[in-house]
C-alpha cells in the first residue's frame, strides 16, 4: 500500500466505519472526555469483549468515579463489579496500585504522557497511547492487535510485533491519522477484516489492500 492508497482508503473507512458500532472505550471518551475513566476502562479491556467491558465500567464507575473512591473500595469489591472481566482478580488488584500511585506520585491526576503512564500497573503501550490520544487528544499511534494485523495485511508496514508496528507507523503514518486509525482498523478488525476468514469479499477498502498472509477468506 502506497501514500496514494493509504489516503483513499483512511477517506472510505472515515465514512464507512460510521455505520458500524465503534468500540467501547473509544465511544465512551468520545462522549464524555475523562482521563481517568479512558485509563481504567481500557485496562478492564484487556482480552475482554467490549461488551462485557461496556458493563464492568458503568457498574465499577456507579461505586467510585475518581481514584480516591476508588481506593476505598475492597479488593473484593472491584472483582464483583467487574467480573467476568478477564482476569479480573489480577485487574482489581491492578486498579487498587494504579489509584494509590495516581495519588502518590501524580496528585490523583492521570499522567498525559506516555512514559509517565507506563509506570502505572497493568498499563503497557497501547493502554497508554490510548489514554493520551483519545483521553487528552494529544498525537500518539494506539496499536492493538487489530492495528498490527490490518496495517500489515494491508502491505503498509512488515513487522512481527504491535511494538514494532508501532515504531513503524510513527516512522511513516503522516501525523493526520495518528489519532483515528486505531478508531477505523479496530472497528473495520471487528466488523469486516477477521484474523481468520477475513470477510474480503465486503470489504470497503479491498481494492487497496495486498491481502498479505490471508489464505482464505470470505
Amino acid at each position: 500500500m502506497n501514500a496514494d492508497a493509504l489516503r483513499a482508503a483512511m477517506r472510505i473507512l472515515r465514512e464507512t466505519t460510521r455505520q458500524w458500532k465503534m468500540p467501547y472505550v473509544s465511544g465512551m471518551a468520545r462522549a464524555r472526555r475523562e482521563p481517568f475513566r479512558v485509563l481504567i476502562s481500557t485496562m478492564l479491556s484487556l482480552r475482554t469483549k467490549d461488551a462485557v467491558t461496556a458493563v464492568a465500567t458503568e457498574k465499577l464507575f456507579a461505586l467510585a468515579a475518581t481514584p480516591q473512591k476508588m481506593l476505598a473500595l475492597t479488593p473484593r469489591q472491584i472483582e464483583k463489579a467487574i467480573y467476568p472481566a478477564g482476569f479480573y482478580h489480577t485487574k482489581a488488584r491492578q486498579i487498587k496500585k494504579t489509584c494509590r500511585l495516581l495519588l502518590d506520585q501524580f496528585a490523583g491526576r492521570v499522567p498525559a504522557e506516555i512514559d509517565a503512564l507506563l509506570q502505572l500497573p497493568g498499563v503497557g503501550r497501547k493502554t497508554a497511547n490510548l489514554v493520551v490520544t483519545i483521553g487528552y487528544g494529544k498525537p500518539g499511534i494506539c496499536v492493538d492487535t487489530h492495528v498490527h494485523r490490518i496495517s500489515n495485511r494491508w502491505g503498509y508496514v512488515h513487522t512481527k510485533t504491535p511494538d514494532e508496528t508501532e515504531s513503524a507507523l510513527r516512522a511513516k503514518l503522516p501525523a493526520e491519522y495518528w489519532i483515528e486509525i486505531n478508531d477505523h482498523l479496530v472497528t473495520l478488525g471487528q466488523n469486516i477484516c477477521h484474523p481468520t476468514s477475513p470477510k474480503c469479499s465486503i470489504c470497503p477498502v479491498r481494492a487497496y489492500c495486498a491481502r498479505v498472509g490471508v489464505t482464505r477468506s470470505r
